[in-house]
């Protein structure tokens, strides 16, 4: 069997960061972990090939070659994904779809001709696709029906099929599912609230075959929340850290977690010791009565700012969610936003306004109380949200417009990335000679490194506003983070791309907004006349 496998483009969004790859010559942040990892699953005699859209354009030869054409995707890239379901099918091809798009809402991807639908996790369901496929069943749904597969089976993604310069980070999984239960969140609806991770072993030995490829960059583990289970994790870990020292740090780590991880000092410890330098934490906003609403209890126990603090001390450099438009949310919830992130310190702050995604809890509710205007959602910050909120969606929206650009105000971004190296630069892993590891040799410079850091100089220490404090922090950072300098300079070249979204985030909301209120007026101006009708008729 001849499989071409697709991945969808994304469209521009937070993460997409365009501008920032360009720098260095990349074409996408993650390459597709969910298809190389059913890839791994399919039969080893099935021919297999991949084709990234973010990375390339497919191919008349790979379409003519193919005989099943299999996708995955998650909503925010399911225009593509429809896409290309459609022009699969127009020249003839069998195409089988899985995901957390299709397993959301598969309704749609069945609409526009896919012929299997592989929902679910594909530990389960690819079994039963493949043995449809070789007893010639031309079509089907394939579901767990609520089974949970057992991580430890899943064999090792098919990393060779990634062209590794194309990305900009490696991805893996440790760890699916999370104990927590906020409404909001399909992780719940997709992986279940019991963690289940895989063992030490299996973890390392994907590492180690990412080093026999020749991987030497960052690792960015997609666990939705990696300390979920802090048992495994600290196993993990402490199995890991001989193994990184034995090959000479051959990787830095990024991952996402609870903000419980500030309680942890040992596991904490234990990251930074394997060189996790990154952990995004969902904190979604400093109002407790929208946390409570929202039922994120475990961001209610402690002080959040002093949570974000310890993680930063620990030597953990921290991004972070934040949301916009709960239930019963007081009118200047962006502006709190920005103060809670000026405070902390954090660089990067995803933002967004809620959205209610298919089957989560939120979903459900607001469809019971008739609130819910579209069964589907968009996750990226371009478009507004699919219910009617309980203030008026214009202020709403008018305060993330506002809020979005001004935490990405390029001199308040250098500000906040400065001070928050400053802050990491005293950690325990950074500065104490007992704990200091044996880094890897350095790699000679490469041309594009050069011209990066020149744009980057020439852009923020010339052209912009930030011209004087770009090099009086890029001094300090010399005196007192010298070995934080290449990370620091990374996160300062995300504004590149920061400065460009922010406009199409104001342009497009904007433009929502102002359709939204003709149409609003509309409705009020012909309600008015059918009252003075009625009253006419009436009297």
């Amino acid at each position: 069997m001849k499989v071409l496998l697709i991945y969808p483009l994304f469209p521009k969004s937070f993460w997409s960061f365009e501008k920032t790859l360009e720098l260095v010559g990349r074409k996408a942040m993650l390459p597709p972990l969910g298809l190389i990892t059913v890839a791994g699953i399919l039969p080893s005699q099935w021919e297999l090939k991949l084709v990234d859209r973010n990375v390339e354009d497919i191919t008349e030869a790979q379409w003519e070659w193919a005989q099943i054409v299999i996708l995955s995707g998650m909503i925010v890239q399911k225009q593509d994904l429809l896409d290309q379901v459609t022009e699969a099918k127009r020249r003839g091809k069998k195409v089988a779809v899985g995901g957390p798009y299709a397993t959301a809402l598969h309704e749609e991807v069945e609409a526009v001709g896919a012929d299997y639908l592989i929902l679910d996790e594909g530990e389960i369901t690819i079994p039963l696709f493949v043995s449809a496929v070789e007893n010639g069943v031309t079509s089907g749904i394939f579901r767990s029906n609520g089974e949970r597969p057992d991580v430890t089976t899943t064999p090792i993604a098919r990393f060779d099929l990634l062209k590794f310069d194309a990305y900009s980070e490696m991805a893996v999984q440790f760890s699916r599912g999370c104990p927590f239960q906020c409404e909001f969140c399909d992780i719940i609806v997709l992986y279940g609230r019991k963690p289940r991770t895989k063992s030490p072993e299996q973890m390392i030995a994907e590492l180690e075959r990412l080093y026999e490829l020749g991987w030497r960059r960052s690792i960015f583990m997609v666990d939705d929340n990696f300390i979920g289970n802090k048992r495994n994790v600290k196993l993990l870990l402490k199995e890991l850290a001989p193994w990184m020292k034995e090959k000479g740090y051959p990787f830095t780590f990024a991952t996402e977690a609870s903000v419980d991880l500030a309680n942890d000092q040992e596991l904490m410890d234990l990251m930074t010791e394997c060189n996790f330098g990154a952990v995004f934490l969902g904190i979604e906003t400093p109002d407790t009565d929208s946390l409570t609403v929202t039922q994120k209890y475990q961001n209610t126990r402690d002080p959040l700012s002093e949570s974000v603090q310890k993680i930063i001390k620990s030597g953990l450099r921290v991004m972070a969610g934040f949301i916009v438009g709960f239930d019963g949310e007081k009118s200047g919830a962006g502006d709190r936003i920005v103060n809670f992130v000026e405070k902390t310190t954090i660089p990067i702050a995803l933002f967004s306004m809620l959205q209610a995604l298919p089957d989560t809890a939120l979903w459900h509710r607001l469809k019971k109380e008739g609130r819910l205007q579209a069964e589907s959602a968009n996750i990226n910050q371009t478009t507004l949200m699919n219910f009617i909120p309980t203030r008026p969606i214009e202020e709403i929206a008018l305060e993330f417009v506002n809020s979005f650009w001004e935490l990405y105000d390029p001199e308040k971004f250098l500000d906040r990335t400065y001070r928050h190296y400053r802050i990491l630069g005293e950690a325990p892993c950074h500065n104490d000679p007992n704990k200091k590891k044996k880094r890897k040799e350095k790699k000679p410079l490469e041309w594009i490194t050069i011209r990066a850091f020149l744009t980057i100089c020439w852009r923020q220490g010339f052209i912009r506003k930030t011209r004087w404090k770009f090099w009086v922090y890029l001094l300090e950072m010399y005196r007192y983070n010298r070995g934080g300098i290449p990370s620091y300079l990374s996160v300062c070249a995300q504004i590149e791309h920061f400065l460009e979204y922010r406009q199409i985030v104001k342009d497009e909301i904007s433009a929502q907004i102002d359709e939204y209120l003709k149409q609003e007026a509309l409705l009020k101006e012909n309600q008015a006349k059918v009252k003075q009708e009625i009253t006419a008729i009436a009297s």
